[in-house]
């Protein structure tokens, strides 16, 4: 896997300087001659620069985006447990990992790395980019920051600012991760079990009552409790556990909770008209996390956009699950233009 070492020192948005930080990130094809056929793709909050292993169907060998046609790029954000700068990397200053020193990053300063490796990777110009989730609002972002250097863009399951609702589930999650015993000490595994807490709060809004009601209903005719359910959320906090750290984790939630594309730029409704990049908008069916509404208003705003809305039984996960229907709606609205920015 491939990884930049960045030569200079960035500034955050805080104000704090991140001393040469690293991008670690996946490649898949090649550029085409005129540079024409880079399909950028934005990741979420717990996933990873392997697009060709959690949104297969959309992307891989023989899927929609190909290695053939393509020059795929996928970058681990800042802050990640995958590689890029974060939390567990050695602070140049201590020679010690950061832990509880890394800095409080937010998604424009995700995006600042983004576009220092499209630089270094001779992109002049982005001809897909695509992000679901928090991966929609750094794609957003990068849209509003360069609008000449986006082409097209999809916009999955996202929003325009963190909302209320949204906001306050992720700091009930960092809450339980501050409250977990471990989470003073400096070690990798502090406060895991925390985290374990965090993502069973998360899932609750990453689906919803009809998908549990479809996945984890049990017969309790002859039981007190159910347990299938309860189990379940066990399972996936104990899943997370395994493969990501607590401190990464805080620190993605707390960047969710920057996102705002009118920050110190002006209202929302004129900062989303500067948007060039033909646009899609999909909305995932009845999605608690980011719903309809929030869609609707990229739609209203961003000029050259086209919205739909997904089918779904799965609620916010429906952006990486339903993929079919996904494909269908880019096919549509893509293909007949071949990719240009008018739709």
């Amino acid at each position: 896997m491939p990884l930049l070492e960045l030569k200079e020192n960035i500034t955050l948005e805080s104000g704090k300087i991140l001393e040469n930080p690293h991008i670690q990130y996946h490649t898949y094809g090649r550029l085409n001659e005129d540079r024409s056929n880079v399909v950028w793709v934005c990741h979420a909050l717990t996933a990873n620069s392997d697009v060709f292993d959690w949104w297969s169907g959309l992307f891989g060998e023989d899927d929609y985006f190909n290695p053939k046609e393509h020059f795929i790029v996928c970058a681990n954000v800042l802050g990640s447990h995958y590689g890029s700068t974060g939390p567990l990397s050695t602070n140049p200053s201590t020679q010690k990992p950061y832990y509880h020193q890394f800095p409080e990053v937010t998604i424009r300063d995700m995006v600042a790395l983004h576009i220092k490796l499209s630089d270094y990777l001779g992109i002049e110009n982005i001809q897909f980019l695509i992000g679901g989730s928090m991966g929609g609002h750094q794609a957003l972002e990068w849209s509003i920051i360069e609008p000449l250097r986006i082409k097209n863009m999809c916009l999955l399951a996202t929003s325009a600012i963190i909302s209320p609702w949204a906001a306050a589930l992720n700091h009930t999650q960092r809450m339980a991760i501050e409250n977990d015993p471990t989470w003073k000490s400096s070690s990798a595994e502090a406060g895991l079990k925390g985290m374990g807490v965090a993502r069973a709060m998360a899932l609750l809004s990453y689906r919803n009552q009809h998908a549990y009601d479809n996945t984890q209903k049990e017969d309790l005719s002859s039981k007190v409790y159910s347990s299938k359910s309860a189990s379940y959320q066990s399972y996936q906090g104990q899943k997370l556990i395994q493969r990501f750290n607590a401190y990464s984790y805080w620190h993605l939630a707390k960047a969710m909770d920057s996102h705002n594309v009118g920050r110190n730029r002006g209202a929302i409704k004129e900062v989303l008209h500067s948007i060039k990049a033909a646009t899609l908008i999909l909305t995932i069916q009845d999605d608690l996390l980011f719903p309809h509404k929030e869609q609707v208003v990229l739609h209203e705003h961003i000029p050259n956009s086209i919205h739909f809305k997904i089918p779904s039984k799965y609620g916010h996960d429906g952006f990486l699950i339903e993929v079919e229907g996904i494909k269908q709606r880019i096919q549509k609205v893509f293909d007949a233009i071949e990719l240009t920015s008018t739709i």
